[in-house]
């Protein structure tokens, strides 16, 4: 579902604009509608931005023959409700980093955001520290969050080349091991 919504937004709202959509997440607001943090680049320029999903009904105004299939005539609008750039977010607090949703954006003024989990939470981190890395060329100040998750020093964390090359030869080691047993 996140992927289909991720190409919806990307074609109607982000590709227009010529930026490419690198993450989003759900977040909880109190107006109608749903509602998306989303990070975009444009070469070297990050955007943060909330989108606002409406659910509207267009009119269907059709000259053409009665067709045989039926056509839904709702369809989700997408709108951009506030807009900051990454290079001027100084820290980003996570408040409480294991259980609360929630965290802090510090740009000219503090802007609250609820995320609908934590896991949304530190993926949305994981993404802003690495286009941060990229192409701000400056490390990104985080407070309240737990390190583990957002920059994880595990093997399996970094899928390359040495990641490919131990599941093949630990694949290897399977069939050999399975190829010596009798049947």
């Amino acid at each position: 579902m996140s992927s289909l919504l991720k190409e919806e937004m990307q074609r109607v709202l982000f590709r227009p604009a010529k930026q490419r959509l690198v993450e989003f997440i759900e977040i909880e607001e109190p107006t109608c509608g749903r509602h998306f943090l989303c990070v975009s680049a444009k070469g070297k320029v990050v955007q943060l931005s909330i989108v606002q999903c409406q659910i509207s009904k267009s009119s269907l105004k059709s000259g053409a023959k009665k067709s045989h299939t039926k056509r839904s005539s709702i369809q989700d609008s997408y709108r951009r409700t506030e807009m900051w750039s990454l290079q001027n977010l100084t820290l980003v607090d996570g408040r409480d980093p294991d259980d609360d949703p929630c965290f802090l954006l510090h740009f000219d003024k503090v802007r609250t955001v609820t995320a609908t989990s934590c896991s949304a939470k530190y993926a949305f981190v994981r993404a802003l520290v690495a286009l941060s890395d990229r192409h701000c060329q400056r490390s990104l100040n985080l407070r309240n969050f737990d390190w583990t998750y957002i920059k994880p020093t595990s093997f399996y964390s970094n899928r390359g080349d040495c990641v490919v090359l131990s599941q093949i030869c630990f694949y290897a080691m399977n069939l050999v091991c399975l190829s010596m047993c009798p049947v």
